[in-house]
């Protein structure tokens, strides 16, 4: 990977009134904020530690710029489709604001070398920002990396031992970075736009949550007779208490107020026995979405939503409950070996496969254009 040291814009958190509106609205509101002198900018070109703190766990990553070719020849891979909409929606607010306010999150192999400098590193500097958001129970830090010595170092381990980094969170804002580098890049413009905002996290400091969906009629079915459907493709069983699925060809189910254990039955898995990664998300959506209740685009189909993990069987049975007829299934999480094996491979998960963690707070750093 190829970094590129800038100069980051921040906010002045003493002059905002409200830090939850502000954090909340500066996607939208950001040129706004920063002409009422509610951004300032660190004097020299670094690269920046971005640290989020739970009670159960630690996160901390590299940001800085990292090259728009890096993407385009490969070494940057994706695993999901962007849809046009939203890229012409992200390429709107890139061009009004002239800032990227949140990086595009990316996992790469741990370097046990980098860890430990990072470690070193936190531990003797004090972070420049440190922004706690007690909804979330979490507090995020970010350290300003601005000597050169350490800047070159950094830029020469992510050279040399992270050849390969796959996009976690951010397929749009990749994109919106793309197009304007291929927009720009025979214009006087073009050294602007040949990096795009980047938050590289090792593996071990991301999590895969599973991403659960709840359909909001039964395509004409009965209960009764929808769970009769199901056995054709399923062991079915009934559950005392709500529960995630523990292990992967394993959903659970929330109809008419049961929960349900549903396992994919062997011969049906058999019939997948060609495809070099198999997910749950799959099968659902060939067997039980398009097959049972009509659902063929998953993505788009207003009947269809999509629960995040961290929200647990709770926030799953709060959707469930705006719908009269409403089913739920929920989903066991998507592997990250699964995820570089198709991002490798060229392929894409099926829509809204995983949820990840860490989640970077929009303006809490800026790479500005401007």
């Amino acid at each position: 990977m190829q970094l590129t040291p800038f100069r980051a814009t921040y906010p002045l958190l003493d002059e905002v009134e409200s830090p939850k509106d502000f954090f909340s609205n500066v996607k939208q509101d950001y040129r706004k904020y920063y002409a009422s002198g509610l951004f300032g900018r660190f004097g020299r070109p670094g690269l920046y530690i971005y640290s989020i703190r739970k009670a159960s766990h630690v996160y901390t990553g590299v940001m800085g710029g990292v090259a728009v070719e890096d993407f385009l020849e490969g070494r940057i891979r994706k695993h999901e489709h962007t849809i046009a909409e939203k890229e012409a929606k992200q390429l709107q607010l890139l061009k009004s604001r002239q800032a990227a306010v949140k990086p595009v999150l990316l996992a790469h192999e741990p370097v046990p070398e980098l860890q430990a400098w990072l470690e070193r590193y936190t531990q003797a500097c004090q972070p420049v920002l440190a922004v706690p958001f007690e909804d979330k129970e979490e507090e995020h830090l970010i350290w300003a990396v601005e000597e050169p010595e350490h800047i070159h170092w950094l830029q020469g381990i992510f050279r040399q031992q992270v050849p390969v980094s796959y996009i976690a969170d951010g397929h749009h804002r990749t994109f919106t970075a793309v197009e304007m580098y291929q927009r720009m890049k025979n214009g006087e413009e073009k050294e602007v736009y040949s990096s795009f905002f980047a938050a590289f996290f090792p593996f071990q400091h991301i999590e895969i949550f599973d991403f659960n969906r709840v359909v909001s009629s039964l395509n004409g079915h009965s209960p009764a007779t929808f769970v009769a459907h199901l056995s054709h493709w399923f062991e079915v069983a009934v559950l005392q208490a709500p529960s995630r699925p523990s292990r992967k060809f394993e959903v659970t189910m929330l109809l008419q107020g049961q929960w349900y254990l549903l396992r994919w039955k062997e011969r049906v898995l058999l019939e997948y026995a060609d495809k070099e990664v198999l997910l749950d998300a799959m099968l659902l959506n060939h067997k039980i979405m398009a097959g049972l209740l009509g659902i063929e685009d998953v993505r788009n189909d207003k009947r269809i939503y999509y629960v995040e993990g961290p929200k647990g069987v709770k926030g799953v049975a709060k959707q469930v409950e705006k719908h009269e007829e409403a089913v739920a299934f929920c989903l066991y999480p998507v592997q990250m070996q699964e995820v570089m094996k198709i991002a490798d491979l060229g392929k894409v998960l099926p829509p809204k496969s995983t949820w990840f963690e860490p989640r970077m707070k929009n303006g809490l750093l800026v790479q500005a254009y401007h």
